[in-house]
């Protein structure tokens, strides 16, 4: 099952830019397609091998930051093609 994975990784600090940087960079350098904006950024594929991959990147993330929140939100679709028609 194909799945679109919106994130937005944030750490409670005062340098917290570095960390958000190597999770984004974490991202890229997965076989997934991943697209970012500047509020957050999107990761696509099949289910069964992106959540096993995110939860070790996001686990990561956590584990170098005291205070981090990681807001998630899961689709259960690909929308990596989507373009606004309006």
């Amino acid at each position: 099952m194909k799945i679109s994975v919106d994130l937005t990784l944030s750490p409670l600090s005062d340098n917290f830019e570095q960390h958000v940087i190597d999770f984004i960079k974490a991202l890229r350098d997965s076989e997934f397609t991943v697209l970012e904006n500047p509020l957050s950024t999107q990761v696509f594929g099949d289910f069964d091998q992106l959540m096993p991959f995110l939860n070790q990147k996001i686990k990561e993330s956590f584990q170098n930051q005291d205070i981090c929140v990681l807001s998630m939100k899961v689709v259960k679709t690909d929308r990596s093609n989507y373009e606004p028609d309006f």
